[in-house]
C-alpha cells in the first residue's frame, strides 16, 4: 500500500531522513517544520498517516493532535519523542495517538511502527469496502424483483425493515434465500450499523447450543477456563438470525421464549441477568404450523416469533426472476474467475427458464458457477449446462408458474408429433402438478376421474 504520510519536526536533519526513508519505500512523504504548517497542509489534503513530534515551538504534538482530530479523523497519528517524554507521548495516546517512536540517530524502530500502521490501514480499507459491499449487494433497490410475487414482497420487506423491534419469521423451501432476505431487512433498517449474527440450529449440537447462544463465565463447567460471550451479547444492538428455528428442541425453545419475553438472560454459571437489545429474525422449511399442532414446537413461542411472516416464493413460482439472477451471477462469478462476461444464447434463455429448480436460487448458482468454469468463449451457451436441464426442454407440455398462477406451455414440432402425443404430454404434466391425484388432475383438465383413466389407459 503507497500511503501518504506528513513528517512534523522542527529538527530539519530528522525530518530529512525521515521523508527519504519513507519516500524509498514507496510513499508519498513531505516535511514540515512545525504544528502550524501542518494545520495549513491538512486544509488541503487528508494524510494516511502522520508522524509527529512531541516538543516543538509555537504549537506543541499535543495541541497539533487535537486539532488532527478534527481536520483529519482518519489518519493515524505516531507521536515522535526523546527519551526523557514517555509520559507524554502515553498522554498523546489517550488522546487518539496511533503510537509513539522515540527518536534516535539511526531511526531504530522506524520500520516496524510504520509497518504496524500501515497494516492497520490496510485492514481498514479491506473492511470499509467488505461494509460497502454488504450494503450495496443488500440494498432494497439493488435486488432483482421482476415477479409480481417477489414486487410485493419487497413491498412489505421495505416498511418492516424500518420497525428495529419487530420479529420476523422467514418461511419457504430451501433455497430461496432466507437468510439472504433477512440481511436484507437488518441493512435496510436503523441496525445496519450494528452486527448481523446467524446461526444455524441444526449445525451446532443440542447439548453444545445453551453456552452457544448464552455464553458462559470461566468454571461454569468442565473446561470453561474462561468467560465466553454468547450469540445474543455479540447481536447487541443488531440482529440476531436463528435458521431452521423449527428442528429446535423443546427445552430450547422455553429458554428462548424466556429471552424474547423479558429482554434479558443470564450466562451459564452467573447469577446476574444481561439486558439485551437486538432483533430477533427465524427462518424455516418445515410447516410450523403443523409443528404446533402436533405439539413439537411451542405455541407461545411461535405467537412470539410470528410478529410478522414472510413466506419467499419458490423460483418456480417467479419464472420472470430466472433470467434476470442468471445475468447477474453471471457477472459474479466472471468476476471471481477472471473471465470476461459472456452472453447467454437464445437456447441457453430457453433452458435455463423453463427448468424447475427444486433447489431453488441455490441450485440455479450451482448450474450458472458451473458452466462459468467450463466457458472459454464470449457465449454462454446451452451445451454449458447440466443434462437434466435438457430433459427439461424437450418435453412437449411444461409447466410454468407466472406470478400466483400456473401454466402449461405447449412446444409442438410440426410434422413430428400427434394430437395424441400432445394430450398425452398435457395429461401428464397436470397429474405431476397434482401430486398424481388422478381425481385433482381430472378436475382441472375438465374430465370425469373415469374419463382420465381411460385416456391413461389408452396411452399406456
Amino acid at each position: 500500500m503507497r500511503a501518504t504520510v506528513f513528517v512534523t519536526d522542527d529538527e530539519q536533519v530528522i525530518r530529512t531522513a525521515i521523508v527519504k526513508r519513507l519516500t524509498r519505500q514507496g510513499h508519498f512523504a513531505v516535511g514540515y517544520e512545525s504544528g502550524e504548517a501542518l494545520m495549513d497542509a491538512l486544509q488541503q489534503k487528508h494524510p494516511e498517516l502522520v508522524l509527529l513530534d512531541l516538543k516543538m515551538p509555537g504549537m506543541n504534538g499535543l495541541d497539533a493532535l487535537k486539532h488532527i482530530r478534527h481536520l483529519a479523523p482518519a489518519a493515524l497519528v505516531i507521536m515522535l519523542t526523546a527519551y526523557g517524554s514517555v509520559q507524554d507521548a502515553v498522554e498523546a495516546m489517550k488522546l487518539g495517538a496511533y503510537d509513539f517512536l522515540i527518536k534516535t540517530v539511526d531511526l531504530e524502530g522506524l520500520d516496524a511502527v510504520t509497518a504496524r500502521a500501515i497494516d492497520m490501514l490496510k485492514l481498514r480499507r479491506r473492511l470499509e469496502a467488505e461494509l460497502s459491499g454488504q450494503a450495496n449487494q443488500f440494498h432494497l433497490n439493488g435486488l432483482e424483483a421482476h415477479s409480481p410475487a417477489m414486487k410485493h414482497l419487497l413491498e412489505q420487506v421495505r416498511g418492516v425493515a424500518e420497525n428495529p423491534k419487530s420479529s420476523v419469521m422467514l418461511l419457504g423451501e430451501t433455497g430461496t434465500g432466507k437468510e439472504f432476505m433477512a440481511r436484507v431487512i437488518h441493512h435496510n433498517g436503523p441496525r445496519a450499523s450494528g452486527p448481523f449474527v446467524g446461526v444455524n440450529c441444526t449445525a451446532i449440537p443440542k447439548e453444545l447450543f445453551e453456552s452457544e447462544l448464552f455464553g458462559y463465565e470461566r468454571g461454569a463447567f468442565t473446561g470453561a477456563n474462561q468467560r465466553k460471550l454468547g450469540l445474543l451479547e455479540k447481536a447487541e444492538g443488531g440482529t440476531l438470525f436463528l435458521d431452521e428455528i423449527g428442528d429446535l428442541d423443546m427445552a430450547m425453545q422455553a429458554k428462548l421464549l424466556r429471552v424474547i419475553q423479558e429482554r434479558s438472560f443470564r450466562r451459564l454459571g452467573s447469577t446476574d441477568d444481561l439486558g439485551v437489545d437486538f432483533r430477533l429474525i427465524t427462518a424455516t422449511n418445515r410447516e410450523i404450523k403443523k409443528d404446533v399442532e402436533r405439539g413439537v414446537f411451542r405455541e407461545d413461542l411461535y405467537f412470539r416469533l410470528n410478529v410478522v411472516t414472510f413466506e419467499i416464493p419458490p423460483l418456480r413460482k417467479r419464472v420472470e426472476d430466472i433470467l434476470p439472477l442468471c445475468q447477474r451471477t453471471i457477472m459474479r462469478f466472471a468476476q471471481e474467475f477472471g473471465k470476461p462476461v459472456p452472453e447467454l444464447d437464445a437456447e441457453a434463455r430457453l433452458v435455463l427458464e423453463r427448468y424447475h429448480y427444486p433447489g431453488n436460487i441455490r441450485e440455479l448458482e450451482n448450474i450458472i458457477e458451473r458452466a462459468m468454469i467450463f466457458c472459454a468463449g464470449q457465449t454462454l451457451t446451452a451445451d454449458y449446462l447440466p443434462r437434466e436441464l435438457h430433459e427439461t426442454v424437450n418435453q412437449t407440455a411444461t409447466a410454468v408458474s407466472v406470478g400466483e398462477e400456473q401454466l402449461i406451455r405447449i412446444e409442438m414440432h410440426v410434422g413430428k408429433q400427434t394430437l395424441d402425443q400432445i394430450e398425452e404430454s398435457i395429461i401428464e404434466e397436470t397429474l405431476r402438478l397434482a401430486d398424481y391425484n388422478k381425481s385433482l388432475a381430472a378436475k382441472q383438465l375438465g374430465l370425469t376421474r373415469f374419463s382420465l383413466d381411460r385416456r391413461l389407459k389408452k396411452y399406456s
